[in-house]
């Protein structure tokens, strides 16, 4: 008998093991635009400009002077010191031999019917200038004002050279009551015109000035200076002084 044929084993498919997949690559960081190339010849972009400073920041505030000592007219200085302070003013006041946060005493001079002016203790003035400090060019303007004290700050030879500097300088000079003995001293008045208070009139004449005989509110220019008899005149002083400053006042 024919044996039977076994079967053949059949053969085993091999199995493919798909490819393992590559790692995702990392998205790539998006590229800065470039920079657009600057043409042959063509000027760099201007850098942006800074504000302009205010006007206000670009002036330079004016500063005033004043001379003062030890019995120095009241209403003379205070009044005049406050209001220029008021405009805008930087305002020093110095007395000989003392520095700022000294005081000076000051006298009350009225007018109460007597044949001459009464005379009472006044306040306290705070100074807030070295008088050793002062730099005449540093000042748009001077002030003496009147009462006891230019009867004797006029010896002080400093106090003559600072007044001569800004007389040759032609800087206004504002002097009131007995202010302009200083004035006299300093030998300014000559060939000038000046108030003064009536007593001191004669010192005018004999300094080679002309007295004004004029009413006690009222006040004279003569080229810088401005002078006046006594404080009623503060109003008209004052304005003929902030006048020659540049001073532009309106309401």
């Amino acid at each position: 008998m024919a044996t039977a044929k076994k079967p053949a084993p059949a053969k085993k498919t091999p199995v493919t093991k798909a490819p393992a997949k590559a790692p995702a690559k990392k998205a790539a960081a998006p590229k800065k635009a470039a920079k657009p190339m600057a043409k042959a010849g063509a000027k760099p972009a201007a850098a942006a400009k800074k504000p302009a400073p205010k006007a206000a920041e670009k002036a330079q505030v004016k500063r005033i002077l004043f001379l003062v000592g030890d019995y120095v007219e009241d209403y003379e200085v205070m009044v005049p010191f406050q209001a220029l302070l008021m405009l805008g003013y930087q305002v020093d006041a110095a007395c000989p031999d003392k520095t700022a946060g000294d005081i000076v005493r000051t006298s009350i001079h009225d007018f109460e019917g007597d044949q001459t002016y009464s005379e009472k203790r006044g306040h306290n003035f705070s100074l807030n200038k070295d008088f050793a400090k002062i730099n005449a060019a540093d000042y748009a303007g001077l002030v003496i004002p009147g009462g006891r004290a230019p009867e004797y700050i006029r010896l002080n030879t400093r106090v003559i050279e600072i007044v001569r500097q800004f007389n040759a300088a032609k800087k206004p000079i504002a002097a009131i009551c007995h202010g302009p003995l200083v004035l006299v001293t300093a030998g300014v008045l000559k060939g000038r015109t000046s108030a003064a208070y009536p007593a001191c009139g004669p010192d005018v004449t004999c300094a080679g000035g002309a007295y004004a005989e004029i009413a006690l509110d009222k006040a004279v220019t003569d080229g810088n200076l401005v002078t006046a008899p006594a404080w009623p005149a503060h109003p008209d002083w004052l304005a003929q002084f902030v006048a020659l400053l540049g001073a532009k006042i309106s309401i």
